[in-house]
């Protein structure tokens, strides 16, 4: 299927790569909302990179160890722009070369310098254990920083015994235009969004501190730890929200693929399909599936399905669907009820799937599925 993702919503909080993240959503069907949580600072003009690389050349570091494939990348263009390319590599081509996964790998092996050893785990935790097996008493380790500092990794080489230069290539900071951003945030805490997505720590550290600012951090949680999914391409990204208990859905290969992947198995699996009226219906964020089509909803419409799917087979009073109206700011009188029913019928192409009981209001006309309990007769 290409279409796993079709009416959900999902928002995308990166700013690197988020074209490409944003594109394997939509041609998985998914509605995408943008705001990125960061910028990157590329620092090719940085007093402070100058002076760490200018070090590196007197004083060529024993282990060099890189951690993003951009960050390295930009490290070598920089000292290119400089004129000092080649200089600075050939005095990492006699280092120990350790980079944290393939895109770092492939980002050393591009600038002309041997292969380095890379964990199967991806992890700079299992990077760091290989560098412990070591004795690194006097040794210059050179660590290529990617957007933050890594105290817990340079503290432990420090204790250790090894001389840290940390290589700050680019540094995260907040977007120049938080409008995106807080759009998102405003989505995600009136339960707009069905999923989103993180790829790097700063990025949910930034939608954390923005909803604290905006005095809405204790709805964002809920929204996080409740209705809406959160995915994360790898559990360091998930970090900063799983301090504050919210759980993620995290792919085995930390890839944007994968997370798509993920996704589209997470998303539709919480959303069982029912057997109603002689047909499959499935409700899904800002749609329901009817016999494997999809069909979009209005908000009222998807307020009305979800709080009958909530309780398939059982009445639902008016004036219970009414309040359900109310709270997602509609009309909230039974008339508007009426209005808001016939509209949804409409919608899903198949007036039977919501049936009304004559004075005490609709139902999914549930087909018996086994002992489900919330099969129920009206």
């Amino acid at each position: 299927m290409t279409d796993e993702l079709a009416g959900y919503t999902v928002a995308v909080t990166a700013a690197r790569r988020a074209d490409e993240l944003g594109s394997l959503l939509a041609s998985r069907g998914a509605r995408v909302l943008h705001g990125p949580a960061l910028r990157i600072l590329p620092l090719a003009d940085d007093v402070e990179l100058r002076r760490v690389t200018r070090s590196c050349l007197d004083a060529p570091p024993d282990v060099v160890v890189a951690t993003t494939g951009i960050g390295f990348r930009g490290w070598v263009e920089a000292a290119d722009g400089w004129g000092i390319g080649a200089e600075l590599l050939d005095a990492l081509r006699p280092a120990q070369l350790l980079a944290r996964g393939p895109k770092a790998r492939g980002a050393v092996h591009a600038a002309g310098l041997p292969d380095p050893w890379s964990p199967p785990s991806e992890s700079s935790a299992e990077l760091l254990a290989h560098l412990l097996e070591q004795d690194l008493a006097g040794v210059r380790v050179a660590v290529q920083l990617h957007g933050q500092p890594l105290p817990d990794f340079v503290d432990a080489l420090r204790f250790a015994g090894a001389e840290v230069v940390e290589v700050p290539v680019y540094r995260w900071t907040a977007p120049a235009d938080l409008g995106p951003l807080e759009d998102l945030l405003r989505s995600v805490c009136a339960l707009e969004v069905d999923a989103v997505t993180f790829t790097s720590a700063p990025a949910a550290a930034s939608l954390l501190a923005l909803a604290a600012e905006r005095r809405c951090r204790d709805d964002l949680l809920a929204a996080l730890r409740g209705p809406v999914l959160v995915a994360c391409v790898g559990p360091v990204a998930h970090a900063p929200l799983a301090d504050h208990g919210v759980p993620a859905v995290i792919p085995q290969r930390f890839r944007l693929g994968a997370l798509v992947g993920s996704l589209c198995d997470a998303l539709p699996g919480g959303a069982p399909t029912l057997p109603v009226a002689g047909r499959q219906l499935q409700v899904r964020g800002h749609a329901a599936v009817v016999d494997g089509e999809v069909r979009p909803l209005s908000p009222q419409g998807r307020t009305l399905l979800g709080v009958l799917a909530e309780r398939p087979g059982r009445v639902v009073a008016r004036p219970e669907l009414a309040e359900a109206l109310r709270r997602a700011g509609g009309s909230a009188d039974e008339h508007a009820v009426e209005q808001a029913v016939a509209r949804l019928r409409a919608a899903l192409g198949a007036p039977e799937l919501v049936q009304t009981v004559i004075k005490r209001g609709y139902r999914l006309p549930l087909e018996p599925v086994g002992d489900d309990p919330r099969c129920a007769r009206p």
